[in-house]
């Protein structure tokens, strides 16, 4: 059969593919366009805080967890044995939705479908054709999907995990499901949801993560993103700058003073705090409030933004107003693709910049020599079903050892098999130009435009699989070899 000849004579067959891949390396440092941009036209810089100028060791998700953790044993009396969980650093990727009803962790990709082999309950992936009874098949349905900002806003939808912060949040939900179901303890997934979602909400607004990092800032912040250099570079070329973070001032001094030194609010014009994103996009309620050298906070009725001060709250309409930055001649950089992004770009026209740090680690896996073969065998593979179709060899293949070798639950960040998840779909929608951290910047001049990679649409010529490398059609090349070998 062709299959059989074509398991037994690989080299043959994809010779020429592997160095037409292997070519194609990519520098991680690269910042990518999803629409064209110039710097030329770019005046103003804002920067959220967290995981954009500063960026956090593992040990602030083992610390979250583990608070977390022991709030919900404190407080929410849930059992003691849960003290035997720790946290899992490479169990969960970012953008994975959760079912909170039937308390499932899972990937679905940009048209809403489930990618089968990555949903799991507690610790432990869910068989296919169980997965496919539940959904009756694999399509989640809009009205059952989260909200705009990834909010489960009713009990039957689904929330999806956006933030960096969320990763010990997937963590800790999927080790109490775990332990529930180890000790044939009967729970309503719902409470569970919530209570943790308290929890985590708990280590952030009350200050238990903000002061344990501020005692011990080396353990916490890593200092080599090139932060300090970015922001300097921008001051140098006269460009204006602006912080709006949702974190409190002490925090942010402690880590600013850390990366870039005593003098960091001389590079911002406006510095904002506690600005309750995604709430300041939309909200014109809540004013400005000047915030004082000790934390203090002032009555006076805000006129103008000054360099120097620090504000808290307000809204992105009385910033405008009182700055005058409109439109694309400012470009804001954030992490979170819904809070920090959306808005700018769908209401106020804002150039995007999304920060992922991710990106850097799925890059290097990529330019692998094992990501280079794999490649090469799943595109032949893919090319050989829709000519021959032969169909027996791809999924299994597909399945695993293409999912595996970036996280073996749930695979990439960005990819669920041939098409996109929901996460890089509304990254390619929300961000202008994403990168792994800013520091990217410093590999481009102001002058440098960037220009979205144009691929082929599905109606436009396609590169693969119409032809080999040399010219040479799949058929006829297949044809040949089967020929030679009779």
């Amino acid at each position: 059969s062709y299959l059989l000849l074509f398991r037994d004579q690989p080299i043959l067959f994809f010779q020429g593919l592997i160095p037409a891949i292997a070519a194609n390396s990519v520098n991680p440092d690269t910042i990518f366009a999803n629409n064209e941009m110039s710097l030329r036209d770019t005046e103003i810089y804002g920067f959220d805080y967290d995981y954009t100028l500063a960026f956090y060791s593992r040990n602030l998700h083992t610390l979250i967890f583990n608070i977390a953790r022991d709030i919900l044993i404190t407080n929410h009396r849930y059992p003691e044995g849960l003290l035997n969980y720790e946290y899992i650093p490479n169990f969960a990727v970012r953008g994975l939705h959760y079912d909170v009803q039937k308390a499932l962790l899972m990937k679905i990709d940009a048209f809403h479908y489930i990618q089968l082999g990555t949903v799991y309950r507690g610790l432990h992936p869910v068989p296919d054709e169980e997965v496919i009874a539940m959904y009756d098949g694999c399509h989640v349905p809009l009205e059952n999907m989260s909200d705009f900002y990834g909010k489960s806003s009713h009990g039957h939808t689904m929330k999806q995990f956006m933030d960096i912060f969320s990763l010990p949040e997937m963590s800790l939900l999927s080790c109490v499901n775990d332990f529930f179901m180890r000790h044939n303890i009967d729970y309503e997934p719902v409470h569970l949801y919530k209570d943790v979602k308290e929890a985590i909400r708990d280590v952030h607004v009350k200050g238990i993560m903000y002061r344990a990092v501020e005692a011990d800032i080396e353990k916490y912040i890593c200092y080599g993103e090139q932060s300090h250099a970015v922001l300097k570079k921008l001051s140098e070329h006269g460009k204006k700058m602006f912080l709006i973070t949702n974190s409190p001032f002490d925090f942010v001094d402690r880590g600013m003073n850390y990366i870039v030194g005593k003098d960091w609010q001389d590079l911002f014009d406006v510095v904002i705090v506690q600005a309750d994103k995604p709430g300041f996009f939309n909200d014109r309620r809540k004013p400005f409030r000047r915030v004082t050298d000790k934390g203090a906070l002032l009555w006076d009725r805000i006129h103008k933004l000054e360099k120097g001060k620090i504000y808290k709250q307000g809204n992105l309409y009385e910033f405008l107003r009182l700055t005058g930055w409109t439109g694309s001649k400012v470009l804001y950089f954030g992490d979170h693709i819904y809070s920090d992004l959306a808005d700018l770009t769908l209401k106020h026209g804002w150039r995007t910049g999304a920060i992922i740090p991710e990106l850097r680690k799925e890059i290097k896996i990529m330019n692998t020599e094992q990501y280079v073969h794999m490649m090469a065998w799943l595109q032949a593979l893919t090319g050989l079903i829709e000519q021959m179709q032969v169909r027996r060899l791809i999924k299994t293949f597909r399945s695993h050892e293409t999912k595996d070798i970036f996280n073996p639950q749930f695979g990439s960040l960005f990819r669920t098999y041939h098409n996109p998840t929901y996460f890089s779909r509304r990254l390619s929608r929300f961000a202008d130009i994403y990168m792994a951290s800013i520091s990217c910047l410093l590999n481009y001049d102001f002058q440098h435009t960037f220009f979205p990679r144009r691929t082929p649409l599905q109606h436009e010529s396609p590169f693969w699989p119409e032809h080999s490398p040399a010219g040479i059609s799949v058929t006829s090349q297949l044809s040949r070899t089967k020929a030679e070998s009779d």
